[in-house]
């Protein structure tokens, strides 16, 4: 027996498939699907916002301290203020930061972490003197920027101090005594270690003669802040080949001398 003819085939076909659907089903079957998405983005982001500010599980509870070399932990959580039990995500950490550096100077930078999920971290980098002032009793510490930071009773070990022997009043007003600190630290930057221990004073007779007071009685004209680095090799050379001089001038390095021995 022949088989069905091929128009048969196709008449059974759409037969077993059934009517065409309305384009009508097809639209609100896949509006219903974007519904149901929109609504589980919109629940999940509700969840996500009550995590982060409404849930107790991130909350700020800890506040840590890290770098401090002369503050202590309490004076910088204190300066710090830090609002504990509000959300972590909520702190305002540039805040922090700006009150920490406002109201302890001897900060000079400080990176403000939140620590998830209940910490915040405070890693302070303090100020280090590399000159100082004395004023009456006290000393003002100096740091290599020139910031005079904090005044403390007892002069810290090593550090030099910054005598200003300036006398002319039209010297200061050509160069204020602020700009003679910056340049007596710049000077200090280039004094080579080895000359840097026994360094006793920096003292600033105008913007172009200063000089250094050692131990031993020895004293180096150092001149301006120019050609730092070559002065400072000038000078380890001229004590190597005199060591037992009492003065040295390299305040033209390309000229120095040495006496006194």
């Amino acid at each position: 027996m022949a088989g069905p003819t091929t128009a048969e085939r196709g008449e059974r076909q759409k037969l077993e498939s059934g009517p065409p659907r309305p384009p009508l089903i097809g639209r609100l079957r896949r509006l219903r699907r974007l519904i149901i998405l929109l609504l589980a983005v919109v629940l999940a982001g509700s969840a996500a916002v009550w995590i982060l500010y409404g849930s107790p599980w991130l909350r700020t509870e800890r506040v840590s301290t890290s770098g401090m070399r002369v503050l202590t932990a309490g004076q910088v959580r204190e300066a710090a203020d830090v609002p504990v039990g509000s959300p972590l995500i909520s702190v305002d950490t540039d805040a922090i930061g700006a009150r920490l550096l406002r109201k302890l100077p001897r900060i000079d930078s400080v990176d403000v972490v939140r620590s998830w999920p209940h910490g915040i971290d405070l890693k302070v980098t303090e100020r280090t003197p590399v000159l100082i002032v004395e004023k009456g009793a006290n000393f003002i510490e100096v740091d290599a920027k020139g910031v005079r930071f904090a005044t403390v009773p007892d002069a810290p070990k090593g550090v030099p101090v910054l005598e200003l022997a300036v006398s002319k009043r039209a010297v200061l007003r050509r160069f204020p005594a602020d700009r003679l600190v910056r340049e007596a630290v710049r000077i200090a930057a280039d004094i080579p270690d080895a000359v840097a221990r026994d360094t006793r004073t920096v003292k600033v007779r105008s913007y172009d003669a200063v000089s250094l007071e050692l131990t031993g009685g020895r004293t180096v004209e150092w001149g301006s802040v120019e050609k730092g680095r070559a002065k400072a090799r000038t000078l380890l050379a001229l004590m190597k080949a005199d060591p037992g001089a009492l003065h040295f001038d390299v305040s033209a390095p390309t000229a120095p001398a040495s006496s006194g021995s």
